[in-house]
């Protein structure tokens, strides 16, 4: 568990400090992400994005594992 909080952490650091280039990915802009606006009201989910992120994830900690 210890192993697994520092390496998350490392993730979210490094994903900070790359924010800049990494907001540029089309992450929450795919084809199958729910996007509604309204003139007073506008709702985003991200649905594919998700899916492909949990699928990434899965992936790691499947690889991390063996």
């Amino acid at each position: 568990m210890q192993r697994f909080l520092i390496v998350a952490g490392l993730v979210l650091l490094a994903a900070g400090l790359l924010w800049p280039w990494l907001s540029k990915l089309p992450f929450g802009r795919l084809p199958g992400d729910i996007s509604i606006q309204r003139d007073d009201f506008s709702f985003h989910f991200p649905l594919v994005t998700s899916l492909l992120l949990s699928l990434i994830v899965t992936l790691l900690l499947w690889l991390w594992r063996k």
